[in-house]
């Protein structure tokens, strides 16, 4: 689901600082066909296609199937994709619905827009929204009632302000984020949605409403309490109000996938180059990601909202559902009810991301345009969020005015107001009161200025670069429509900042002093670099005294204190490279977060106790050394390695790896 861009991307691009180049426009734009001379003469010429009075095509599906066929088969050569569907609806019909590619490379079994089923991931929450408006249509749902009133159990607000349903749909219940039992592969492990909600119930970081968090587990619950409210299970539900009345034949939310849908199952690969393909995904959150469906069918799901609703909801309910609801850090895209603002440019856009391990999609609804866009891709990849979001964008600006604007001049105020904003922020979609701590911490990133006052964002946006000030605290990425801006308190410091596309569900804020990687990382390398050198000059130490026979004229309790600090600086090491490890589990293979992965952690934070051990004996040892004669280097080092392991707990305490439990 979505939250894979803060689990297996973020667990590596945080620790990183990288952004991903954007460079699949000038790629694109440069493409050359190459033309076989000896066949010219009898191809036939292209066609010319239709323009509309803005001197753009108009979307045919001729003009919009030629495109796509320009664009896609580059798309997933560079990518390394093995495949992707698309489909694209307007005025009630579907255009097109293709496949791309392969399902699964080692049949080589093409990609195909009916037939090929793939997972939405996070996609899957518009049907949760959905389902809530219809809900609230009866009566049965009110958008501002605490969720307590409608669960069997009690989820508690950490304010005065209970949290809502309202909250739930706008991601701003305050919610810490949590990973484990995201995503599994094991049936024998799923947890029923009961089950899941009732023992996975997160901290809550921020006061209902007031900053934007996104969260899984907060549609989990909007989807429990539709199947609550309505007697029957979320997957029954979903199948009776949604899927049938649109004749999504080919769609379900069941877990495991039912065996009349296996054989048209696309395979799901974690590099496209590697045609060993994933297990199939199980999500216990399903209302937040357990959707399977088809090009096709998600086509009819759009024509449906872009219909004022269809057979699904009133009018009145659908344009309440893609209303805006927040006005946090305007004039960012923002959240409606459930679904993205998006906008591209003047072009209005509702809409959504979503992604798993394996597939990433999204979900485009040009509102004043009648039209809808899909597109879903198999295979994990750095280039995907660009290449995906690049389809989006060269859609939007090939067929409609709207989407492209002159790009504004630079503001006077652009170097004193990006002076302002320069600093280091942390994102709230985090976690605090577990080891997950330390992805908000590796996530933090940087934000400077150039000599014109142009912003640099060194973010884990697919869109990283130069940003321009077109209006007060607002920026615009420079050769794009993305905008960065920042919200002032009433003291005229920045409260926080944030940039599209995740402007609708994260903001970014400035961590406190003693959190701030600028402060404390240069520290961290000093104080590791210092704690190595001790250890690496140990045995060489040994090896000269050896090798030109000096003799050591340290009593045996000098001998005794340097050897147990630099035995337990070794333990150390050895705990820092224990949540290297769990780290890297984190990253390679989420569905491994239970069973033999608690017994992992809980080794691994009980070695904390080397952390105390070895600043005693440092302690102690820097008192031996200063009562006795040796040098005043011998001395000062002693103080360093203190210092130095001092950084070291600094550095644990703030990233959650002194938590001792599995909750996370």
């Amino acid at each position: 689901m979505t939250y894979r861009k803060f689990t297996r991307g973020v667990m590596v691009t945080a620790m990183l600082c990288l952004g991903l180049p954007f460079m699949a426009q000038a790629q694109l734009e440069g493409l050359e066909v190459p033309v076989d001379e000896t066949e010219t003469e009898t191809m036939p010429a292209p066609l010319e296609p239709q323009l509309n009075e803005d001197g753009l095509p108009i979307l045919t599906k001729v003009d919009v199937d030629t495109w796509l066929d320009g664009y896609m088969p580059y798309a997933l050569e560079t990518g390394e994709i093995a495949g992707a569907v698309v489909s694209v609806v307007k005025d009630g019909e579907i255009l097109t619905s293709r496949g791309f590619g392969f399902a699964d490379l080692e049949t080589r079994r093409p990609m195909d827009g009916e037939e090929t089923m793939i997972r939405p991931g996070s996609v899957s929450k518009l049907f949760t929204w959905t389902a809530v408006m219809q809900q609230v249509e009866q009566g049965n749902i009110k958008l501002d009632e605490d969720i307590n009133t409608y669960l069997d159990f009690e989820i508690e607000s950490p304010s005065d302000e209970p949290i809502t349903v309202r909250h739930l749909m706008t991601h701003t219940a305050g919610f810490e984020e949590v990973v484990r039992n995201l995503i599994l592969t094991d049936p024998d492990q799923l947890l029923t949605l009961e089950e899941y909600l009732k023992a996975y119930i997160p901290p809550r970081a921020f006061a209902p409403g007031t900053t934007p968090a996104y969260s899984n587990y907060a549609t989990a619950v909007a989807g429990y309490i539709v199947a609550r409210v309505s007697g029957m299970s979320f997957e029954d539900y979903i199948d009776a109000n949604i899927l049938q009345p649109l004749d999504m034949n080919s769609s379900t939310f069941e877990q495991p996938l039912p065996a009349r849908f296996e054989s048209r199952m696309s395979k799901g690969y974690a590099d496209g180059a590697n045609p060993e393909a994933g297990e199939y995904e199980l999500v216990p959150a399903g209302p937040a990601g357990s959707l399977v469906s088809t090009a096709s069918d998600m086509a009819k799901f759009m024509i449906a909202h872009l219909d004022e609703g269809g057979p699904l909801l009133e009018p009145e309910t659908s344009e309440q559902l893609m209303s805006p609801q927040m006005d946090i850090t305007p004039p960012l895209n923002t959240m409606s009810l459930g679904f993205y603002k998006q906008d591209f440019n003047n072009l209005r856009s509702r809409g959504h991301g979503g992604d798993t391990m394996f597939f990433h999609s999204d979900l485009y609804l040009l509102l004043d345009e009648n039209v809808g866009l899909f597109i879903s891709m198999n295979s994990s990849s750095p280039m995907v969020g660009v290449l995906r979001g690049e389809l989006a964008n060269k859609f939007a600006k090939r067929y409609f005015a709207d989407a492209s604007i002159e790009f504004e001049p630079r503001l006077e105020t652009a170097k004193v107001h990006a002076a302002q904003v320069s600093g280091v922020y942390e994102s709230s979609r985090s976690s605090e009161t577990s080891f997950l701590a330390l992805v908000r911490y590796l996530g933090q990133f940087p934000v400077s200025a150039d000599a014109n006052g142009d912003l640099i964002l060194r973010t884990l946006s697919p869109n990283p670069g130069r940003w321009r000030e077109v209006e007060p605290y607002v920026w615009r990425r420079v050769g794009g429509h993305e905008r960065f801006a920042a919200k002032l308190n009433e003291s005229g410091d920045v409260s926080h900042v944030t940039f599209e596309p995740i402007s609708p569900f994260t903001i970014y804020m400035k961590p406190p002093w003693y959190r701030s990687s600028a402060l404390l990382n240069p520290l961290l390398y000093a104080g590791l670099g210092f704690l190595f050198l001790t250890v690496l000059f140990w045995p060489v130490r040994a090896i000269v005294r050896r090798r030109f026979g000096y003799t050591s004229v340290q009593e045996r309790r000098e001998t005794r204190s340097y050897h147990l600090v630099r035995i337990a600086i070794l333990f150390l090491f050895g705990v820092l490279g224990l949540w290297m490890m769990i780290l890297s589990s984190l990253e390679a293979d989420l569905t491994s977060l239970s069973g033999s992965f608690d017994t992992k952690l809980i080794v691994t934070q009980l070695g904390q106790v080397f952390f105390y051990i070895a600043l005693a004996l440092s302690i102690w040892n820097a008192f031996v050394v200063w009562t006795s004669r040796q040098s005043w280097f011998a001395k000062l080092w002693s103080v360093v390695l203190i210092l130095s392991i001092l950084v070291v707990i600094w550095f644990a305490y703030i990233s959650g790896l002194m938590h001792i439990g599995t909750g996370f």
